[in-house]
């Protein structure tokens, strides 16, 4: 797909493609099946067959020691708070440029968030600048892969080998990307992934715990099943079933696997046009990064994107609320992304920032987010580029 670059910004009036949204689930077919299957058993609880499959999927694709499916990314995440231990007064370092989820699940151990800048170039977890905010408190590393563009893990991992702390990987962006050959999810001593409806592979709400450390597999088992032993009791492991430990409703309800085994066997299929949306993005708006106008998103080249989102950044919070605004006047819904958590009254009370963030500042200011879904028409993404090159320029 290759639109023509002659006529951006020619049109006084915007195409008539009708509506763009910002996001659209794509449904391969086989979704509505595997549901009407699970209906038909019976057998609708977490922990059945369609999520046993999804599980070995992720296992098989990952790499992953194991994979346990969650109602969502934020379960997931407060799985790895409680497996990596995490207590009241310690202190887990993370980007600010993510969403809540990824600082509450430390936050609700009693830990302290301590926010960390990002990059310029990917808006992901600035390694430099990681080493210098460890303390005697810290547990844990918390690097984001921001629209599913790999954070720089070897650095970190160093970092946190040296200083003796786990690294958890916020991979809730990152399904089908990698870093350096790497699967994003299963890098890290633990990895998040969601499967929320604005995500590339969704079932409405749900997520994935991945385990790379086989030591970490017995407790994971018992914090998934609402802190008993369940799994060992079904195995024929131990004689009783049990309470042994803390832990939550977290297993993805049969209903839900069921939805999102279809997604996961059409993984492929589903990122192939995401990627020629996301590749026709960038080729077109060149043209306004030259100028100055605008900057695009930058993927290193060992890093594998999944076409996640496609961000722009613009001059400031005027330019980027006016770009926000003339692509709805044009039937373009795009949106901005985030409030960064140290500037939101919660981040703050709950958090500390490690110096200065002027980048994530910045990317709070002026970043701009493009529709980018499976099934978006040419003409629908030329409608976007076009309004992009009226508004913005």
């Amino acid at each position: 797909m290759r639109p023509d670059l002659s006529t951006y910004g020619a049109r006084t009036a915007p195409p008539a493609t009708g509506r763009v949204e910002f996001t659209r689930p794509f449904v391969g077919g086989s979704e509505v099946g595997y549901v009407e299957e699970a209906v038909r058993s019976g057998r609708l609880a977490g922990g059945g067959e369609f999520a046993r499959r999804c599980a070995e999927w992720l296992q098989e694709r990952t790499d992953a020691t194991r994979a346990l499916p969650t109602p969502s990314c934020t379960a997931a995440l407060e799985m790895a708070a409680l497996l990596a231990r995490i207590e009241p007064g310690d202190e887990v370092i993370m980007p600010s440029w993510t969403f809540v989820s990824t600082a509450l699940a430390f936050v609700l151990r009693g830990a302290t968030p301590v926010w960390v800048d990002v990059r310029p170039d990917t808006l992901n977890l600035d390694e430099l600048l990681v080493e210098d905010a460890i303390t005697p408190r810290t547990r844990a590393i918390v690097p984001v892969h921001y629209a599913g563009v790999g954070c720089e893990m070897d650095a970190l991992l160093a970092i946190a080998a040296r200083h003796r702390v786990l690294v958890i990987e916020d991979a809730a962006h990152g399904v089908c990307a990698a870093y350096r050959g790497r699967p994003l999810g299963a890098i890290g001593d633990l990895g998040c992934l969601s499967f929320d409806v604005q995500k590339n592979l969704t079932c409405g709400e749900g997520g994935a715990l991945l385990l790379r450390d086989p030591g970490l597999l017995a407790r994971a088992e018992v914090l998934h099943a609402k802190g008993t032993n369940r799994a060992a009791f079904q195995r024929g492991d131990v004689a009783e079933y049990a309470w042994t430990d803390l832990g939550s409703s977290w297993k993805l309800s049969e209903i839900s696997a069921a939805f999102l085994l279809g997604q996961l066997e059409d993984a492929d299929a589903i990122q192939r046009p995401r990627m020629r949306v996301w590749s026709a993005y960038h080729e077109a708006l060149a043209p306004l990064e030259a100028r100055g106008v605008l900057r695009r998103p930058s993927v290193p080249a060992h890093c594998s994107h999944n076409a996640h989102l496609y961000w722009v950044t613009v001059a400031g919070r005027e330019r980027r609320d006016a770009l926000i605004a003339g692509l709805a006047a044009r039937g373009i819904t795009a949106a901005f992304h985030y409030v960064p958590l140290h500037t939101s009254p919660a981040g703050r009370r709950y958090g500390r920032p490690h110096g200065d963030l002027p980048v994530t500042d910045r990317a709070g200011e002026c970043l701009v987010r493009l529709p980018v879904w499976s099934g978006m028409s040419d003409a629908q993404v030329e409608q976007v580029v076009d309004g992009v090159f009226a508004t913005a320029a």
